[in-house]
């Protein structure tokens, strides 16, 4: 059962004007009517500049390469996802049948597409101050725990570097799949290391985006095991 958006702007603590741009924000393009690309194609961006400015904000010294990196790990699929999960927010989304069948709410596409076309229904609803509170809001704590240290090289070499000073065998990427049409396509693949018993599977917009998501799910497993990050 579909929950009630009304719901989920209470847990949320938002309130939309225009409940329509909300119910279009959560509509899956797999369901009749105004669904949430263009929203999602929005929220993206406005993500993308407000994550970029709180960082440069937080880490005065840090140059572009750094700001990148720590953006990067902020805003992408697998972050998103995660965040999404953390009020349920698939228990509202609207899908077509056939994708509600296989489980589309559970999907971290899904989820990630759907999160960033609520804050594009948020700004074309309350401009970019609202945005901004409610992106600081979802992200306080991955910001409070950001450190430069951590966050200096990408996932599949900070990956490959833990590995290495332990001795252990280099991780193994594999594609799973390649689906959608050329400019839209989604590539999903699995990467595989000793240190964990399951693989980790991502999706991204190529197959090195998805690599390096796949790889930080498995810095992300290895760091609960350590209690501390990687």
């Amino acid at each position: 059962m579909i929950q009630s958006p009304e719901r989920l702007c209470k847990q949320l603590d938002l309130r939309f004007h225009d409940q329509r741009l909300l119910q279009q924000a959560l509509t899956h393009r797999s369901a009749r009517g105004a669904n949430n690309e263009r929203l999602e194609f929005l929220g993206d961006s406005i993500l993308g500049f407000l994550i970029a400015e709180a960082l440069y904000q937080r880490f005065p010294q840090a140059d572009e390469g750094v700001l990148t990196r720590l953006r990067a790990g902020l805003v992408n699929q697998s972050s998103l996802a995660g965040l999404a999960r953390d009020f349920d927010l698939g228990d509202y989304l609207v899908l077509g049948a056939g994708e509600l069948k296989s489980g589309g709410y559970r999907l971290d596409s899904v989820l990630s597409d759907a999160l960033e076309a609520m804050l594009g229904a948020l700004y074309l609803d309350q401009g970019m101050d609202a945005c901004r509170q409610w992106v600081l809001r979802l992200y306080a704590d991955k910001l409070a725990g950001l450190s430069l240290d951590s966050w200096r090289k990408d996932p599949k070499t900070r990956l490959q570097e833990w590995l290495q000073a332990r001795a252990m065998a280099l991780p193994e990427y594999r594609q799973l799949s390649a689906e959608g049409p050329p400019h839209r396509r989604v590539f999903t693949v699995e990467c595989r290391v000793a240190a964990c018993s399951e693989p980790a599977v991502a999706s991204g917009p190529s197959c090195k985006n998805a690599e390096q998501q796949a790889a930080q799910k498995i810095l992300d497993r290895l760091a609960d095991e350590a209690g501390k990050p990687l």
